[in-house]
């Protein structure tokens, strides 16, 4: 089958396109002929061998696809053989086909695109997680999104304010923020003109946010924590801007805050059913029209070694994703 190789780990010019086998699925599996695959961050790390993650060589990056069922295996129960489904893979998805454990496998809502349904698992169960389970996000609050204009952080915007929070998106340029004011945010910071934790403390009268969302990091970080409010809780959710950073310890004590960990990956693993629900209610949310995936751009399979490099360079606002014909 066609498929965007990693033949050795490195940088995105490294992949090629190349015949591998198509997958042969377990009975507790889903064949899947992909129409669309998301590109998200970990598809950077993994390609370089970075990620928690390590897939054999060679394959193909690529964890979030939505397609059509061609094959199910005789355990799967919700899922039938031609039916229209998106799934979370880890890798493979920059491929013709590829195989897809049944729980995390759901069928497309009817009316919903192969776009939308390839862009939709990633970026907002990531952000619900966090700012459901892990954040408690309450009416009122106020929020401060890191890194808004990118895919968990545009997320995050939008379904802030589904929860009832007053929402400041911070990013790097206005063009970003003005797509960050159009998903929903009540105010911006540019923090590459703006200092972040001046630009906060005015903000929310000196009194801090009661929950920031940080995907980014790095220098970020510790001026984001000083940032809080009392029992404030800083959400680590990735680091886009670098390697993670360290938070000096005394900061989160005398807030009497909190820092915590958001791993998605592991929450819908060992939660599925919790992590259902969460699904639940952002498909509700998507067909009200109350939430919606910004796309950047979508690219042809012989391109997708560009889709990972636009998602490295930070040029890609709210998600890009490759179409596989």
């Amino acid at each position: 089958m066609k498929a965007l190789v990693c033949h050795s780990f490195g940088l995105p010019e490294n992949l090629k396109m190349d015949e591998l086998e198509t997958p042969q699925i377990q009975p507790n599996q889903v064949l899947i002929q992909v129409k669309a695959c998301g590109v998200n961050f970990p598809d950077t790390l993994i390609i370089q061998n970075k990620y928690q993650f390590k897939p054999e060589l060679p394959f193909a990056p690529g964890g979030e696809v939505s397609g059509i069922a061609i094959e199910v295996g005789s355990e799967v129960k919700h899922i039938k053989k031609g039916d229209r489904v998106f799934a979370l893979t880890g890798w493979g998805g920059f491929a013709k086909f590829v195989a897809a454990d049944a729980h995390k496998c759901l069928p497309v809502p009817e009316g919903m695109d192969f776009i939308t349904a390839a862009t939709t698992m990633y970026n907002f169960g990531t952000s619900l997680y966090a700012l459901k389970q892990r954040a408690n996000l309450q009416k009122g609050e106020k929020l401060l999104v890191l890194g808004a204009s990118g895919g968990v952080g545009l997320a995050a915007v939008q379904l802030g304010k589904q929860m009832g929070a007053h929402v400041v998106a911070a990013a790097s340029s206005n063009e970003k923020l003005e797509i960050c004011l159009q998903s929903g945010a009540d105010e911006i910071i540019n923090y590459s003109e703006q200092d972040l934790k001046d630009t906060a403390k005015t903000m929310t009268n000196g009194e801090g946010f009661d929950v920031i969302y940080d995907p980014v990091g790095d220098q970020y970080a510790e001026p984001a924590v000083r940032s809080l409010a009392w029992g404030g809780r800083y959400l680590v959710v990735g680091f886009a801007a670098g390697a993670p950073s360290a938070i000096r310890m005394n900061l989160p004590l005398l807030k009497g805050a909190s820092i915590v960990g958001v791993f998605w990956g592991a929450f819908a693993q060992k939660q599925p059913k919790e992590s259902m629900k969460n699904f639940e209610q952002i498909l509700q949310w998507i067909q009200e029209g109350k939430v919606k995936q910004h796309i950047y751009k979508e690219y042809p399979l012989e391109q997708g070694a560009q889709a990972i490099r636009d998602l490295m360079d930070r040029k890609v606002i709210g998600k890009n994703v490759v179409i596989i014909d």
